[in-house]
């Protein structure tokens, strides 16, 4: 499975916090029903809410459910002067180099019991204080390697491409601006892919609104975010993290009803792993039998047979087909013989592109 972790990030009491003890919360009672969940006091690993493969599930009266996952990191002592050692800054720095993408919790509630650690609610303030410890990190990592690959680069043409494609690099930075919005061809973009840039990651802002921003969760602080978010291809995803920590007391039911009441159809964290999957371009694909229904998570545009690989090395050097039913035919005709009997169960190749919610069945030598 593509690796999905996202780094938790904000100023202290925007409610970074908050939001994670209701993902540890939510991630240790799924503990109790998958095996898979680990928790370590700085991670969460959090199920996808998919309610396809409970239908699945009770269709194949499968013994064992297995969820898509998102790994959530709490990176934490990211302060400003972060990127010069300032708080645990140069150890959560690396931290974040190790995940997919970057959560950054922006308090957008005004509360006058909760001080905010620069005097004021100023979301796009506090963006810019993080984003600026990220593009400081990471043009020290551009110029440290830009220096080296210059030495060696003498007589060395690839060498000598790198350092410019660097050099590109170190001037957008300067400029105060994150590598994700400089435009670069697909060769200097292949020319810098083995350097971690922080900056060069995908965003998700957890726009955070107090209580009373329920149901609409919009305020004038949000829309600034949202704005800035546009401008940068980045997504907004707005939270109440104070409601989220009292949803990771309850039972499912429980949890439901009470969204309801709010006028909810859904947990931010669910949001939140969907904005990270949707971001990210990945989809899930669902396999389904007596042992198990499970989703695997794949890049969006993959063939049927890099699919396979997802299960084992061994499937997708053997592929011979995949037998494909989209889920809603799988729910119209009760299963895998009833779509066959109607013809909506179709015979693919290795280079069928896989699609959001396909139930696949794989033929293969051993």
């Amino acid at each position: 499975m593509p690796n999905l972790s996202c780094g938790i990030v904000g100023l202290p009491n925007v409610g970074k916090s908050t939001l994670f003890n209701a993902l540890i919360k939510k991630a240790a009672a799924a503990a109790a029903n998958y095996p898979f969940c680990t928790i370590d006091p700085n991670v969460g690993v959090v199920a996808m809410d998919d309610e396809r493969l409970d239908k699945l599930s009770t269709l194949s009266k499968s013994q064992k459910l297995v969820p898509a996952t998102v790994t959530f990191i709490d990176i934490a002592g990211l302060v400003e002067g972060a990127s010069k050692g300032e708080g645990l800054g140069n150890q959560f720095l690396a931290n974040i180099r190790e995940t997919e993408a970057i959560i950054h919790v922006v308090r957008c509630f005004d509360d006058d019991d909760v001080i905010h650690v620069c005097g004021r609610v100023d979301p796009l303030h506090d963006i810019d204080v993080i984003n600026l410890e990220l593009i400081l990190a990471d043009l020290q990592v551009a110029e440290k390697v830009a220096t080296k690959l210059d030495k060696q680069a003498k007589g060395n043409k690839e060498l000598k491409s790198t350092v410019e494609v660097l050099t590109k690099v170190i001037a957008h930075l300067n400029q105060t601006l994150p590598v994700r919005s400089l435009e670069l061809t697909e060769k200097e973009e292949e020319a810098i892919k083995i350097y971690p840039f922080l900056t060069k990651k995908k965003v998700i802002y957890a726009a955070n609104v107090a209580e009373s921003d329920l149901p609409e969760m919009n305020n004038a602080h949000v829309q600034a975010v949202k704005d800035l978010a546009e401008k940068e291809g980045s997504i907004v995803v707005p939270i109440c993290a104070k409601l989220e920590e009292e949803l990771a007391q309850l039972t499912e039911e429980e949890a439901k009803e009470y969204l309801f009441t709010l006028g909810l159809e859904e947990t931010g964290l669910s949001r939140l792993v969907k904005g990270a999957f949707g971001i990210l371009g990945l989809i899930n694909y669902l396999t389904t039998g007596e042992v198990e229904t499970r989703a695997w998570t794949i890049l969006s545009g993959s063939t049927a047979q890099e699919a396979a690989g997802e299960i084992h090395s061994d499937i997708q050097k053997g592929f011979i087909r995949a037998e494909v039913v989209s889920y809603e035919d799988f729910i119209t005709y009760k299963g895998r013989v009833g779509a066959r009997e109607v013809g909506k169960a179709r015979a693919e190749g290795k280079e069928y592109i896989v699609q959001d919610g396909d139930v696949i069945l794989f033929f293969h030598n051993p």
